[in-house]
């Protein structure tokens, strides 16, 4: 069993990095009180592997209080050979600051007539043990949402599992708009349009015959080995950056034949490379019968 204490300072993103632990398949609790951390981690180690990888979040909220015991907690559960280490997040005082302004939430250790800047200082202070233990120490500071996930994944991440990435590949119109949730997106209307066939345009990229009209051009079949060997490189970079699903849009004009084609081929292409894949052709059963 693995147990990942992850404590540190309000507004240095101990809620952010639960929700990407928990997306790297970690059973997360959030704001765990100190005192119950062990008692808690006896509860998991008594499902049977039920809760292999738990993350548990302790901070100012549950109280300073138990905070002296903390150390001590962790030390014994290593001495009942479980896998514990302590995760501390940090950042400035002027990052502290501007978060908590931005968010127009209060400091937790806020008291009247106290500044946020007081509240930190003294924060920072009462948790200074802990971060001169912890394992690991993480200052998010200068750190963005993406370099942060791709921190905790490179720490974390479980690497016997590489494909852990799930792509979702959608075709779509652009006269429909660009799927707003799309991480890449490829254009196909420099394609010969099937619309402007007569015996093809009530048909759908899943029929064959439009299948066969779009791949029976050059260009068709050259974009697909080029957008292959170009997935080839993203797809690892992206699950290295901790990333568990990728959504790729492919659009034509009407989202009705060549992107549905396109979309279908692409979506097998990927699945031969091992990854878990998912295909949606979101306006392919529109009735508004233009331009295909």
């Amino acid at each position: 069993m693995e147990i990942l204490v992850v404590t540190g300072l309000s507004g240095a993103g101990k809620s952010r990095a639960g929700k990407y632990l928990e997306d790297m398949g970690y059973y997360t609790v959030d704001n765990m009180p100190a005192e119950r951390i062990a008692s808690f981690a006896v509860f998991c180690m008594e499902r049977g592997g039920r809760f292999d990888r738990v993350a548990m979040i302790s901070d100012i909220r549950g109280g300073s209080e138990g905070f002296p015991s903390l150390l001590r907690t962790v030390e014994k559960l290593r001495e009942k050979a479980v896998s514990c280490r302590l995760l501390f997040l940090a950042a400035d005082t002027d990052t502290i600051i501007r978060r908590y302004k931005e968010t127009r939430r209060m400091h937790p250790l806020m008291k009247s007539g106290d500044t946020i800047e007081d509240a930190a200082r003294r924060e920072e202070e009462l948790l200074r043990p802990l971060r001169e233990h912890a394992d690991f120490v993480i200052d998010t500071t200068q750190m963005p949402s993406s370099k942060l996930r791709s921190e905790l994944y490179s720490l974390f991440g479980d690497r016997s599992k590489p494909n852990k990435l799930t792509v979702s590949v959608v075709s779509f119109g652009y006269k429909h708009g660009i799927p707003q949730e799309a991480d890449l997106v490829f254009d196909v209307r420099f394609m010969p349009n099937p619309f402007y066939v007569p015996e093809l345009r009530e048909q759908t990229g899943l029929d064959a015959s439009v299948r066969d009209y779009v791949f029976s051009f050059e260009q068709t079949a050259e974009f697909m080995d080029r957008l292959e060997e170009l997935l080839k490189f993203l797809l690892p970079r992206y699950s290295e950056e901790g990333k568990t699903m990728l959504i790729i849009a492919v659009g034509c004009t009407g989202g009705r034949h060549r992107s549905v084609a396109i979309a279908r081929e692409l979506a097998e292409r990927i699945a031969r490379l091992g990854y878990p894949t998912a295909e949606n052709h979101r306006d392919m059963t529109r009735r508004d019968m233009t331009h295909g």
